[in-house]
């Protein structure tokens, strides 16, 4: 085994992160800077690797992980363990809220960066929403409910209740599907056009539906189903 402090220097990740900045670094080379120590006998990278080659899908298995899970693993115990799920859910919560200069929505795709990483690889369905004023700028981002694997659109007193308390002038919906297929089902387009009735009445605009599958997604007013 080959221990990192004998690698050349940019070959170590902290040292790498450093010289290159973080967006240079593997997958493995960024959970060995957590990991910040190996074992005896495998250096940090090899264990990240090790932690990675767990299950087929790879970085995504630490998205849904529980820290007592990864602590079983050889060579992680407690400390890691909690210092791995602490980052990733550091990164969920910086996905769901945008930068404190407003940020401004003009395209579907925009709206789909927001949520694509954050919810291609859960296990359920999950609804959340973009609140949106005058200028459609980003008030904030909401998680309205998480349901079962079938279905999770929530009802129009739940998705409306944040819109009026921040006095958002519209609202973009999303949902991802587990299946990792975008394509909007009867059931979210029935439960789309009920919301988007209410909004009219309530006088807040339903802009649009992004449903969120495997790295794509389904813009329902693209495909004219609003």
């Amino acid at each position: 085994m080959t221990l990192i402090k004998e690698m050349p220097e940019l070959e170590r990740p902290r040292e790498k992160m450093m010289l290159l900045g973080a967006h240079m670094l593997s997958n493995a080379e960024l959970l060995a800077v957590l990991l910040g120590t190996g074992t005896r006998s495998l250096s940090a990278t090899a264990l990240a690797d090790r932690i990675l080659s767990m299950r087929s899908d790879g970085i995504a298995y630490l998205s849904e992980c529980m820290p007592e899970e990864l602590a079983r693993v050889s060579g992680i115990g407690i400390a890691k363990s909690c210092r791995i799920t602490a980052a990733v859910e550091l990164g969920k919560r910086l996905a769901m809220n945008p930068k404190s200069r407003r940020v401004r929505i003009a395209s579907p795709q925009e709206v789909a960066a927001l949520f694509i990483e954050g919810m291609r690889h859960l296990k359920q369905e999950c609804f959340r929403m973009v609140l949106l004023n005058v200028k459609n700028e980003i008030i904030a981002i909401e998680e309205i409910s998480i349901g079962n694997i079938n279905s999770s659109l929530a009802e129009p007193r739940e998705v409306f209740r944040p819109a009026i308390s921040r006095s958002a002038a519209s609202i973009v919906l999303a949902h991802n599907h587990p299946s990792g297929n975008p394509e909007p089902s009867d059931s979210d387009v029935t439960a789309t056009k009920r919301l988007v009735a209410s909004g009219e009445i309530l006088g807040i605009k339903v802009i649009d539906h992004i449903v969120v599958g495997d790295g794509t997604y389904v813009s329902m007013r693209q495909k004219r189903l609003l």
